[in-house]
Formats: structure tokens, sequence, C-alpha cells
């Protein structure tokens, strides 16, 4: 029988009509009832129901509802295809009827999920959903939800159709009032537990079925004894349990659809998803589960330079990894379900984001990561820590880097003490494997907490740092005297000649938000207002002249000049002042006359650390010096008053036993100065050291003092480096103030 396209309204509906009595006569008629479905004409025949229901839309006003869906409707066509899909027979009808719904929902433009007689079938078949592990159906389950969910995208206020009462099931309700009433669903719990409810007619009681299939008691059966409203979020507890389907692509469906649904902006459905689902039970467990199958030892190369991942492609690719390490396919999957955890926080509703992140640091963090991140274990430490880096490399929604923060760091607002460093035992222990007896531990530590400075987030640069130079106390309490002129040496550099920087700095070169910097020399009322030019000069050149010139030895080597630090910190303070913009950090420092310069000074845990390891520089490994320079270096370009007053200031009168990184550096060169004089031949030896460091010398035979002598290569450009870094922050300022 074909539909007659031209023909005018009426004959649509008769035509309609005439498929769904050929569907009911199937089964008034028939015998056997064993007969898949597929040999009979009944698929033929939704099919044709369906072109008729699109047809009849494309010809009509758009939201006006034809004939044929008035029928539709009233005849209550899809509880009766529900009930046959239950039960279904013939056998393969559940699959027929999941794609009648599915196609239904996705191409019919105008809203019909409003529909009582929509809403209510729809919200029954979701209930059949995700029931069996592995079903048939399970293609045309997870593409049934995922249209449902599609749809509640678009119109999020009809999720509050989907959030059921438990107590009372919106069919148990009198027929005579129409269930899209606003809250007409959310009605309030009789207190009683819902076990002792008599089941809506025609249905059978499922409080505990989808929590048991979900492997897990009944998701907080607690809450239906108490006075609030407690709700069945069906759709949620669907898609949860086809996220532990074997198949892949159905696993990533489910993901998919969960997606959509924590985006929801309906607050009434992110509370029920955090409290009555067992969303954050799938999350943490398994963010769990993965980080306990990690082999106790990797190699922390593999972890760091594994590929980067992304759920929906690769979390349940199961062929096999050419195994390139023990432990990459697990790695994979670990990182994978990390990265949808802080996808899925990202994308979620603000109330639903910070219980999703507080639950992962509440199951996950605290209990997995940290007994790991405090064992004494070497290659334990090693590869915790390795794992914890890769995991704030990757970690982007704002809940979830705080979350984790929090978790490092503590929570502590007021000033460090030396003797409350150990109040947050792990914040305590991190801080200290950056001076650990394995270079390596040392070193990925480092790493580490380089990882972390660069995070936009202000918690970390306020609880390393700020909250210990807040009250300037590292200052003498009395004026300063007037500065000595620093001799230039013949390596001083005339900035204004310097190509990166003409007198007309492009509009790209204006750092918006960075006059939070004055050069420190002229803040004191002693010496009167000089030149900010002769001011930068003189510090930019305390800085290049710290080394002395037998311990010199970039200028022998082509392409090692100051030009290159130049560009590096001019890129690096752009995005460092980005990042930074949102934070309240005035522009200039606090008024010496509001600190509270008597009370001792302490630079803080961290601080200590990284000075006493740059005290070092002569005695210990280059890696490590590389990576101690590093980090000192991306603190030094924090757009803070006072960070760059106590890190880049050579000229700040430091009160009586304080330290900052120039008087550090001082110390340091003192040091060479003496033990240059008893090692003969010391700069041609220094020479043909930084070549092999080059690359430009082959490896030859042993030469002595070869830590110094790299200790030194590493001081003479990390102070090139701080000296570009002045530079660039100072004039920073100068193109940005009126």
């Amino acid at each position: 029988h074909k539909s007659r396209h031209l023909a005018p309204s009426l004959p649509l509906q008769e035509d309609f009509v005439y498929h769904w009595k050929a569907i009911t006569h199937y089964y008034i008629e028939t015998s056997d009832d064993k007969a898949p479905v597929t040999d009979t004409n009944i698929p033929s025949h939704l099919e044709q129901m369906l072109d008729i229901l699109t047809q009849e839309e494309e010809e009509r006003e758009s939201g006006e509802t034809g004939p044929c869906m008035e029928y539709l409707l009233h005849h209550k066509i899809l509880e009766t295809l529900f009930t046959l899909g239950k039960a279904d027979c013939p056998p393969g009808m559940k699959q027929q009827v999941l794609t009648f719904y599915t196609k239904l929902l996705g191409r019919i433009h105008q809203p019909l999920l409003p529909h009582i007689n929509v809403h209510r079938p729809v919200q029954k078949l979701i209930r059949l959903c995700g029931e069996v592990l592995a079903a048939p159906t399970e293609n045309e389950e997870i593409q049934f939800l995922c249209i449902v969910c599609a749809k509640l995208k678009q119109d999020p206020y009809l999720v509050n159709f989907f959030l059921e009462n438990k107590a009372r099931r919106p069919e148990a309700q009198s027929p005579g009032g129409p269930v899209g009433a606003r809250g007409g669903l959310a009605s309030p719990d009789t207190g009683q537990p819902h076990g002792d409810q008599p089941p809506a007619p025609g249905e059978e009681p499922q409080a505990g079925a989808a929590a048991a299939a979900a492997g897990g008691s009944p998701a907080n059966s607690r809450s239906s004894n108490n006075n609030h409203s407690s709700n069945n979020y069906n759709l949620v507890t669907s898609l949860l349990n086809l996220t532990r389907s074997p198949d892949g692509r159905v696993v990533v469906k489910a993901c998919e659809g969960l997606m959509l649904l924590v985006s929801l902006p309906e607050p009434a459905a992110a509370k029920c998803l955090t409290e009555n689902t067992e969303l954050v039970d799938l999350l943490t467990d398994r963010l769990s589960g993965f980080y306990k199958a990690l082999p106790t030892s990797m190699d922390p190369l593999d972890i760091e330079t594994v590929e980067s991942v992304n759920w929906g492609l690769d979390v349940y690719n199961l062929k096999d990894d050419a195994a390139i390490f023990a432990g990459k396919r697990g790695l994979i999957s670990f990182l994978s379900w990390l990265d949808y955890c802080d996808q899925l926080i990202k994308e979620a509703q603000k109330s639903a984001a910070t219980v999703m992140a507080r639950a992962v640091r509440e199951r996950f963090f605290i209990p997995v990561m940290e007994p790991q991140l405090m064992q004494t274990s070497e290659v334990g430490i090693l590869t915790s820590t390795a794992l914890l880096n890769r995991i704030i490399r990757q970690v982007t929604s704002e809940a979830l880097l705080q979350e984790m923060v929090y978790f490092l760091l503590g929570e502590e607002r007021e000033a460090e003490t030396p003797t409350g460093v150990t109040r947050y035992p792990l914040r305590h222990r991190l801080i200290e494997h950056c001076d650990h007896l394995s270079d390596e531990i040392s070193i990925m530590t480092l790493r580490l907490f380089e990882q972390l400075i660069q995070k936009p987030s202000q918690h970390i640069l306020f609880s390393l740092l700020l909250r210990s130079l807040e009250e300037r106390n590292y200052l003498e309490n009395k004026p300063a005297e007037e500065p000595l002129e620093n001799g230039l040496a013949h390596d001083a550099v005339d900035l204004e000649e310097d190509p990166l920087f003409g007198d007309d700095p492009s509009a790209d070169g204006r750092l918006s938000g960075s006059d939070w910097l004055s050069p420190s020399p002229s803040q004191s009322p002693d010496h009167g207002k000089t030149d900010g030019k002769t001011e930068v000069h003189k510090i930019v050149n305390s800085f290049l002249c710290l080394v002395p010139d037998e311990a010199k030895s970039s200028y022998h080597v082509e392409g090692t000049g100051y030009d290159t630090y130049l560009r590096d910190a001019h890129r690096q303070f752009r995005d460092y002042c980005g990042v930074c913009q949102r934070w309240d950090w005035r522009g200039t420092p606090k008024p010496i006359e509001k600190c509270d310069l008597d009370r001792p000074f302490f630079e803080g845990h961290f601080l200590k650390v990284l000075f006493d390891r740059m005290g070092r520089v002569l005695d210990q490994p280059y890696e490590v010096n590389l990576q101690v320079t590093s980090v000192l270096s991306k603190l030094c370009l924090l757009p803070h008053p006072h960070m760059h007053e106590y890190l880049l200031d050579p000229y700040i009168n430091l009160a009586p036993g304080c330290r900052s990184l120039f008087s550090v550096i001082v110390r340091v060169v003192g040091d060479l100065m003496l033990r240059i004089q008893r090692i003969p031949d010391f700069t041609p030896k220094l020479l043909l050291v930084r070549k092999r460091l080059l690359g430009l010398e082959p490896e030859g035979v042993n030469v002595d003092h070869m830590t110094l002598l790299e200790g030194v290569i590493v001081l003479e450009e990390f102070c090139k480096e701080l000296a570009a870094i002045a530079f660039v922050k100072f004039h920073a300022t100068a193109t940005s103030s009126p």
C-alpha cells in the first residue's frame, strides 16, 4: 500500500490509521508469536507511519499539529507500542519500538515531549534501557537515550518531566490532572519509605533494580526516608548502566549522553544528578580502579611522553597496544578517564561541578593518591610524582583544578612560619622532595612545581609565595642609603639599541593591566626622582656583571647572547599577564607605612628550599641546576609587585638575617672567586665544557672539577636570564603607563 503524496491531508490520516490497524490486527489474528518480528510486516508499517508523520509536518505551518499526530497522541499509540516492546512480542519488537521512538523524536521538529502521551511512555521506555548487560538491543537503546538527551539540551526545562518522584510515580496520579503542569512531577514525598508504596497499576516496583544492575546498592536509599523530595533520574541510571557495556562505542555514546545531561542548567536536575544517582560513584570508582591497576613502578619518561589522550577516542579502544612499555594501555585508560571527568566537570552546571570535583578529591586524591605520594620507596615516589605531574598538566576545569590545588597545598591563608611548615603534611613532603637525596626525585618534583605555578589558580601562588611577601617585611625598617653606582663592565648592554624594543612599541607589545611595577630605586624618597631608564640599566647590569669576567664563557661562543633571553622573557611575560589579569593584584606594592615590618620575615618553605638549592649551584648536578633555575625564572616573571621587588631588585634594603635571590647569588659568586684561584687554566677548561654541553666539541678526556664548571655556566646563563626578565618587566610598565 503506497501513501498518496499529492492527496489532500485527510487521506494521509486514512493511510496512517490503515498502517496502525494493520499492526494491531496482527496481534488479534496471529497465533504464532514465536516468529521474529522481521518475518512480519510490522517494521514496514511502522516505517510508513513515520514517513506519513514527517510528510504531514512538512506540509503544515510550523508548530501546527496535524490530524495524524493528533491521532497518535489521542489514541496513546506510544503507550501501546511500549507495552508490545516491553513484552518483546513478537521477538525483536523491543528493537522496533526503540527505533520508532528514536526516529519519531529525531525527525519531528515540533516539541513532542511536553505531551503527557509522549513523555510518559518515553519515561517508561527509558527504564527498559540498560537493564540487561550486553542486551541485543543495546545499540537501539543508546540511540534512543541519546536522542532524548539531545531534545533536553534544546529545551532544558523539559528535564523536569524526567525527574520522577520515587514515592509516587506520575502514572499513579489521577488521570484527571495534567502532568504537564510545572511541578506536577515533583509531588512532595509522603515521608514513607518508597518500598512500602504500592506500585502504579501495570507497573512492577523497580526501586533497587537499576541500582542492582549497576553493581551497587540502591542509589542513596536513605534520602527517601526524609521529607525532602527524592527523585529517580532514570535517564541517568540507564546511561550509567550502559557505560558498563562491553561494546566500546556504546560506552562512548553513554558518556556523551551524560555529558549533555550534566550541562543542563536546571538546578533540580543538577541536584538529583549528584544526590540520587550513582554518577559520582562511577566517576571516582573508575578513576581509582584505573589508577590502582597501574604498575607500581613506571619510567617517568614513559608517563610524560605517552601521547595526549582524548576520552572519546581512546578510552575503550581495546586493541592491544604493541606494548611499548608495561602499563601503557592502563595508563591511557586512566588518563582518558581523567580527561572525561575533567571535561564533564567543565561542562557541568555549576553546583553539580562543585560536588563532582569535591568527590574526586575526597574519593580519589586523598585515599588513593596521597598514600602513594607520602611513601618512602624511592621508586614509588618517582612513579607517583610523575603521574601527579601528568595529572596537573591535564586538568583544565576550574572546579577540579581548585580541589586538586587544595589537596596538594592545603587551604591556609595566613603567613607561613618556620615551625608551621609541617602543618599540612602533603605540601610539606612535596616541597621537601625538591631537595631529595635522589636527584631524579628532586628534578621530577621541581618540574611538578614548575607545572603548578603556570596553572591559572591564584591560590597556588598565594600558598607558595605571596602570603610570605604580603607585608614586605623583608625590607629593613629604616630609610635606605643611596645605592652605589654599579660599575659597567664590557658586556653591559645598551638596551635602547635593542631591536626588540624600539621607542615605539607596537600595540601587541603593550601588556594591559601591567602598571603593577615601578623600578624600585626610584621608590625611595632619598634618591630624588631619577630617570627610569638609568634605573633599569643599573638593575640589568647588576645581574649581567655579577659573574666575574674570568668565569664567563658565553661571549666566546656564537648564539649564546642575551637577546634570546629577551625574546623568551617577552613572550612568557605576556602569557603570564594573560593568566594573572583576572586577579586582584594591585598595581603598586603595599605602601610601606601600612606594612608590618616588625613581624619576623620567613621566605616560606618553597622559596627556602629553592634558595638553598640555588646556593649549592656549584656543587650539584647540571640537570638539577637547570631545573632549579627554570622554576626560579618562572617565579621572577610573575607580574606581582612584591615578587618583583623581592626577587628582581638588587637594591632593596634587606632586613637583618633576610636573604633575597640576589643576595643568594652574590654569596655563590663570592665562593666561586675563592675557588677559581685554586684551579689552574680555569677559563680554557670552562670554555671546553661549554662547547661540549652545546655539542660543538666531542666528549673527550674527563675534565676535573666538572660539576663546578657546569655550575658556573648555569650561573652565568641564569644571570643573563634574570637581567632580561627585569628589563622586559620594566619595559612593559613604561609602555603601559600614561
